[in-house]
């Protein structure tokens, strides 16, 4: 069953998400930190040093939102980034910190569908995605549509929310996930749906192995799996064979 934000709306997914994260923009880098006590930031290391091996990478990041997992990149990098998004508001975010910081010569920003991607095929040596490939409304499309921009031989990483399986580490995840989590989102983003879809979408996620059997539907080959925080989330490593 395909999860949305607004059960009682009649918009698919893709819309319902894009309205869900046009109404949190302002407050989405705060609540971000916030509700995963700043651990995110340290997970968007971990992914971006994966790429460390890759001289001067050109890389699209998917699902961009306010920018963090590009600038993250450009800061351990030195590369330039592409980043798109369905959400024109949090892209705005992310271009008030783009010119704040005067990275324009480096990172930009476009609107865009994660499904139907704007580029010709094989363009990036990287793509890379964090919290993102769960709201797509087709896994399967925008996996196979980030693999066709990548060059052969070219990396994808993808970050997302995994589900913890050891006790008492998942009953507590499950517990802050289903009741803190939303009420505290709601109260301080005014959209407790946009927190009550946040661990309905991470509960139905297909993780860990289902994810590598979408990644090889894909077209790509998965490399490795690296558990954040005791399962929290986890970086997917895969790449396009070069034949």
């Amino acid at each position: 069953m395909t999860v949305k934000p607004y059960k009682a709306s009649g918009d698919s997914k893709k819309q319902q998400v894009a309205g869900m994260f046009n109404k949190i923009a302002p407050k989405y880098d705060f609540l971000n930190h916030l509700l995963s006590l700043g651990i995110d930031k340290m997970w968007r290391k971990n992914a971006i040093s994966l790429l460390k091996n890759i001289h001067q990478p050109l890389i699209l990041d998917v699902a961009t939102g306010t920018g963090d997992l590009a600038f993250e990149a450009h800061k351990r990098l030195g590369c330039k980034v592409v980043g798109v998004d369905i959400s024109s508001e949090m892209l705005k975010v992310a271009t008030e910190k783009i010119n704040h910081r005067k990275l324009s010569p480096f990172i930009s920003v476009q609107e865009a569908d994660s499904e139907s991607l704007p580029f010709e095929d094989n363009v990036f040596d990287a793509v890379m995605v964090a919290f993102g490939v769960r709201n797509f409304e087709n896994l399967g499309k925008g996996l196979t549509d980030m693999a066709r921009v990548l060059k052969p031989g070219g990396k994808m990483v993808v970050l997302e929310f995994s589900k913890p399986n050891r006790f008492p580490i998942k009953q507590l995840y499950l517990f802050y996930f289903k009741r803190i989590l939303p009420f505290l989102g709601g109260v301080i983003s005014k959209d407790r749906d946009a927190y009550t879809y946040l661990p309905e979408s991470v509960l139905n996620f297909p993780d860990g192995e289902k994810f590598d059997a979408e990644l090889i539907q894909a077209g790509m080959r998965p490399i490795k799996r690296f558990k954040q925080t005791l399962g929290i989330a986890t970086i997917y490593f895969a790449e396009k064979p070069i034949q």
